[in-house]
Order: C-alpha cells, then structure tokens, then sequence
C-alpha cells in the first residue's frame, strides 16, 4: 500500500484551494506522494472548462467562478465534504475511466454504511439515491496526475441548487446525507469516505498539517 497525505483544511475559500492543487499538481515528480485534501467550502458555484453559463440561473450573491476540471456547473458550501485526490494515476496503473469508478464506488460504500442504498448512472457521473444525485464528480488529469475531485452533500442548504442547472440538467433533484437519514456530522463521514477511498485505491492514509495553508 502507498502512503497517502491527508491535509483537512477546514473550511476555506474556493479559488485559494484551486490555485494551489495546480500549484501541487504542477510541481510534482514521480516521487511526490499522494495527497488527499478535503475541505468544506465558502458559498460557491464553479462552472466546468466546458461550462455553460446558462445553466447558472440566478447566482444572486453568490460568486460564479470557471474552473478547469471537468463538468459543468455546480454548487459548494458549508455541510458539503469536498474531497481533491491528488493521485499519481500512472504510478497506481489506474486508468482515467476506472478513477471515476472507484471515487463513485467509496461514496456508494459510505452511504451504505448508514443503509442508504446509492447507485451510480451511465453518462452522468456522480451518486444518486432514489433519482436525487446525493454527490458530485468533476476531475481534471494533468501528466496522469489528478486534481479536483468530488462534492458530497451532508448536511447543507440545498437552496442554492435551486439557482442553477445542476450539472447542467434542468430540474435534476439534488439531496443530502442527512435528508436520506444519515448522519449530519461532516466528520463522522469524512472517516469512513477515507477510508473508503483507500480501499479503491490501495492507499494507506497518514494524517498531516493542512499546508499549503498554514
């Protein structure tokens, strides 16, 4: 198993984070080890490199930014476990379509292990319980490194949703962990994503200091 860092920043601003995974993703070498971040963020919607901003409705006074990974638009905010593994893909063997498999497969674990049966959707990358996506995927690879990563709704106001296209499907229902009867504390689920993730990826997590950010 190969070690993993594991920094939990707290909670922070969007655009600080996405500048320094670039920042990390663009100075690693073969030997960088694997970093997980997770973070709870400052209102936000991000639009996708292929986003389009019609699908952001009324942001209101919510800032709007466009980002590099994948996707179109979503939401972040307090009560949402946004998770950015930093891996080495090539150094795992793992391909690109497999990484997306195995975050969405740590995420249906997690809510299984609260007895929410979750399942995963062809063309439509994310979780879902009873048609409501309950997690958000949006990735970028980089020299096979990866950045960004996933959003899992917990224990959040989903109003915000309500402004936007969420993934750019008008009308898709968004829920939470805590709305399906699961627990509201970030950090109750926190531990068993981990621990999740590192199962899908043959990671062994090691707690470090929230640098960049300290």
């Amino acid at each position: 198993m190969r070690e993993a860092l594991v920094r939990d920043l707290g909670r922070r601003a969007y655009e600080p984070v996405w500048r320094a995974m670039q920042a990390f993703t663009d100075a690693r070498t073969d030997d960088t080890p694997d970093e997980i971040w997770l973070v709870e963020h400052d209102p936000v919607f991000t639009l996708g490199q292929a986003g389009k901003p019609e699908h952001v409705l009324m942001p209101g006074d919510i800032p709007v930014l466009h980002v590099d990974r994948g996707g179109q638009v979503t939401y972040h905010g307090p009560g949402q476990i946004v998770a950015y593994p930093l891996l080495d893909l090539k150094r795992l063997k793992v391909g690109v379509r497999e990484y997306v498999h195995r975050i969405e497969q740590a995420i249906i674990d997690t809510l299984g292990d609260w007895n929410i049966h979750a399942v995963r959707r062809d063309g439509a990358p994310g979780v879902y319980v009873n048609d409501a996506k309950v997690a958000a995927l949006g990735i970028r690879v980089r020299r096979g490194c990866t950045f960004h990563g996933l959003a899992f709704n917990i224990a959040m106001d989903l109003k915000p949703f309500h402004r936007i296209n969420p993934c750019g499907y008008a009308g898709l229902q968004v829920t939470s962990m805590a709305d399906l009867g699961g627990p509201s504390s970030l950090d109750a689920v926190k531990t068993r994503l981990l621990e999740h993730l590192a199962v899908q990826f043959g990671l062994h997590p090691s707690p470090a200091a929230p640098e960049p950010f300290a």
